[in-house]
């Protein structure tokens, strides 16, 4: 059978230049300038346009995006490999070329006539781009001499392949590496920290010591992964021991399903990042280990690697950087900005990690603001957990009602369909869809359900609003039994608010959050709302049902929570979730009676997340901790885009609304799941990093004070300790560099820790001294010490002073860092 392609070339394709008589303005979306404004080229001074080859666009984005680059012809043939080899890149290519004060100008040289090239004998796909992108750099220059002779417009073509320039220079190319390029803008001479760091040569530690073994070649892991040798999985750096790491194997098959495998030490991590898809091989079952105990954080590069890079390298351009997040290792970067860039938040890139470098290079690409301004660190933590924060665009904002909208009086108790605005398919559908969730930050968001609880509880009001609220009160005392009875868990996670200055919005006040009836009131309405919409569009939609589960723990999972509910002389059930409701319910101690509180909050550790997902796509739906066989989320669509496919689904279950054919192909309801999953997550984490971040702005006017606390965790070498008053956990440290180390005792079976003949078990109660360690400006931390009981040598005094905790010239502790 032959196989015939037609490829349709054209005649008509603007070059992107305004005023080119030869093309009569054939171009259309953003274009090029006439003449180009942009900084002076001390390699090229007249004016002119770039145009990147693949690696340019797929390596140096980061240049690209700034605004001193502007006035560049991406090719077709280009963009085409660029979305074939990165996804994000791609992305952020189409965004530049659409930014209209950027200048860049998509040209279509595989269907222009004089661009377009045949594929030669014996040559590879690679070398024919590489010659269809000279062919169109060539083209470029012959065709802008057409416009004016006076101009003297030129393409120089940027290319780190060093053949390709010289075979371009050979054909009378202007062409140039994005390096020398780059610092021949003397004007913006901040761009060449931006620059990507491509190269090992000259920028590796040079101790002769090999640190990690080599990456197997891509055929050489799909061979493995395919016959066993090795397993495919997502790598989570540990935030608590940067020398161990757990791979979250990738399979569909029980046994694999939702596995772990633990690293350990560097050379086994082998310069993988936090997130990354990693192949790991097995070790024999002999040499598996259990997870360390041990809190244990980077303290940086060694004196000799110091010293050698001193000997190398001018040390006021060379830096280290340290990541917020503790997962991410730090990164070698350069710059000549140091003194700027000092006390301010900054985005570094990762480039490359060099075999025998302890660190991976990098490149700087913004400066964000000073650190600790709220502004700032608000960024920093979006940024951090890859939150989509930009405006939204007028696209967007086109589809929203035209004001003033208002809808038809009717009495009742209803959730808003604000899918009826979001259509499927348009501007503001696709960007809801990518944001996923709502983000809630501790100065964005306040709600109340105080007004509701105190018309319950009053004596006096019995108006009708009153009387409904206490019949609704009633209602969900009886749905909440009823779910209880059936094995419905009820959890405990300390919640806390902030009050807040209203003319400076800084925290004056940190509490922890109070539950009223009114809360679990609402809950129960809501809950009942969703499993019911959840019956009928699977009914409906037995396939392409949205759905949310939530998985068993693993038996395994619960092993911290028996052990300290059994050093209490308490007895956890965990072969059900009913048997665990059960025994929560009746681990009460008259003697103790946040006791309870502290089970459940240990329990709420022992989860796993509930998932969105497809009903096609798997046959377990339970939800473990509701104890319902199937659930949703329907009564949030203002505020998650997973309720606005469930109120599509039921629209259409119900007739109100017609179907679309992505509303019924589950696999794209999967791939929308998969996303929410991971705005959901990302969600989380960040506004935990913003409590976090208030919580230190109010201990910074607090100052030091002293509370009681309960063990939640023992460790190797320090417990974990959360603080009721203001629901506060924290690492209280028991050793510390440069002094003596204390005699520790760990037993894992009961678990204690022994300190100089003092013990500590789960959920004993300690007093612990908090402070904002601000040694370290860009990682300003709250930092816990031990005041009661005291152990000489470990224990602080009662009232320590400021000096002696921020002393200048003081080595900093390995919790410090």
């Amino acid at each position: 059978m032959k196989i015939v392609r037609e490829h349709y070339l054209r005649d008509d394709i603007g070059c992107g230049a305004p005023g080119c008589t030869a093309c009569g303005g054939a171009h259309g979306g953003p274009a090029l300038e006439p003449r180009p404004q942009d900084p002076a080229s001390s390699l090229w001074p007249r004016p002119h346009y770039l145009l990147p080859d693949t690696n340019v666009l797929l390596h140096q984005i980061d240049v690209l995006e700034d605004p001193a680059i502007r006035n560049v012809i991406v090719l077709q043939t280009v963009l085409q490999e660029v979305r074939n080899r990165s996804a994000p890149v791609y992305k952020r290519i189409r965004d530049v070329t659409n930014n209209q004060e950027k200048h860049f100008y998509t040209f279509t040289n595989e269907h222009h006539k004089e661009t377009y090239v045949e594929q030669e004998q014996g040559e590879n796909a690679n070398d024919r781009n590489d010659r269809a992108i000279r062919v169109a750099a060539k083209w470029y220059n012959e065709h802008l001499k057409k416009m004016s002779a006076e101009n003297q417009l030129q393409v120089i073509f940027i290319t780190n392949d060093r053949k390709n320039k010289e075979k371009a220079v050979e054909e009378g190319i202007p062409a140039f590496t994005c390096e020398e390029y780059v610092k021949s803008l003397t004007a913006n001479p901040e761009l060449i920290d931006r620059l990507a760091c491509l190269s090992e040569e000259g920028k590796e530690i040079e101790s002769g010591k090999i640190i990690f073994s080599e990456h197997l070649p891509l055929s050489k892991l799909q061979q493995g992964i395919k016959s066993g040798i090795y397993l495919q999985g997502t790598f989570r750096a540990s935030r608590e021991n940067y020398l161990e790491a757990t791979v979250w194997i990738h399979g569909d098959t029980e046994e694999n399903k939702e596995a772990s495998i633990i690293l350990q030490g560097l050379k086994h991590l082998n310069r993988a990042v936090h997130e990354d898809i990693v192949a790991v091989e097995l070790f024999p079952k002999s040499q598996w280990v259990a997870p360390s105990s041990v809190v244990l954080q980077d303290e940086g590069q060694n004196e000799d690697d110091v010293e050698k890079d001193e000997e190398r390298e001018c040390m006021s351009r060379r830096h280290l950087f340290t990541p917020a997040d503790r997962r991410i290792p730090r990164i070698r970067i350069e710059t000549r900005q140091a003194s700027t860039l000092e006390g301010r938040r900054i985005i570094v890139a990762i480039d490359g990690w060099p075999r025998n470098s302890r660190y991976p290079n990098g490149h700087f690409v913004k400066n964000l603001g000073d650190v600790g301004e709220k502004e700032t660190e608000t960024e920093v933590l979006l940024l951090e957990h890859d939150v989509p924060h930009q405006p939204f665009s007028q696209a967007v904002l086109s589809f929203l009602p035209k004001m003033p909208w208002s809808i038809t009086e009717k009495v009742g108790v209803h959730i808003a369909d604000v899918s009826h605005f979001i259509r499927p398919g348009n501007a503001l559908d696709q960007e809801s869809a990518r944001r996923g969730t709502t983000v809630y930050l501790c100065e964005k968001a306040s709600l109340t359900y105080a007004e509701a609880q105190m018309r319950i509880d009053s004596a006096t009001m019995n108006d009708d609003i009153t009387i409904s609220l206490r019949g609704l009160n009633k209602l969900a005392k009886i749905l909440k039994k009823r779910r209880i009875e059936k094995g419905a868990l009820t959890l405990s996670s300390p919640e806390v608010r902030f009050h807040m200055d209203s003319e400076t919005h800084d925290p004056i006040d940190l509490q922890t959050k109070e539950l009223r009836e009114t809360n679990s009131m609402v809950e129960e309405f809501m809950l009942l709302a969703n499993i019911s919409v959840a019956k009928k569009i699977h009914e409906e939609f037995s396939e392409h049902a949205l759905l949310r589960k939530h998985p068993a723990p693993p038996p395994s999972s619960y092993e911290i929570l028996v052990k300290a509910a059994k050093s209490k002389n308490l007895d956890i059930k965990t072969d059900t979730a009913k048997s665990l409701a059960e025994s929560l319910d009746r681990a009460e101690s008259p003697a103790f009676p946040y006791l309870n509180t502290l089970l459940r909050i240990l329990a709420t550790r022992c989860m796993m997340q509930a998932v969105y997902f497809c009903s096609g796509m798997d046959n377990d739906f339970h939800h473990y901790g509701l104890a319902s066989p199937i659930y949703t989320h329907f009564t949030s669509p203002i505020r998650r885009y997973a309720d606005i496919i469930v109120h599509r689904l039921l629209a259409v279950a119900i007739g109100a609304d017609c179907t679309y054919p992505e509303l019924t192909d589950k696999h794209k309801l999967a791939d929308i799941c998969k996303n929410l999953n991971f705005r959901h997550k990302m969600a989380q984490y960040a506004q935990r990093a913003s409590v976090a971040f208030h919580t230190q702005l109010f201990f910074k006017s607090k100052g030091i004070v002293s509370e009681e606390a309960y063990i939640l965790f023992v460790r190797k070498n320090a417990i974990v300790v959360l603080i009721p008053k203001y629901g506060l956990e924290g690492t209280v440290f028991f050793e510390e560099k440069d002094k003596p180390k204390p005699h520790l005792i760990y037993d894992d079976e009961i678990p204690s820790l022994q300190i100089e003949g003092i013990v500590f078990h789960v959920f004993d109660k300690v007093k612990v001294k908090i402070m904002l360690d601000s040694s370290n400006l860009q990682h300003q931390k709250i930092r816990m010490a031990l005041v009661e009981p005291q152990i000489p040598g470990i224990s602080i005094p009662a009232e320590p002073s400021n000096a002696d905790l921020n002393e200048p010239g003081r080595k900093k502790r390995k919790y410090e860092k």
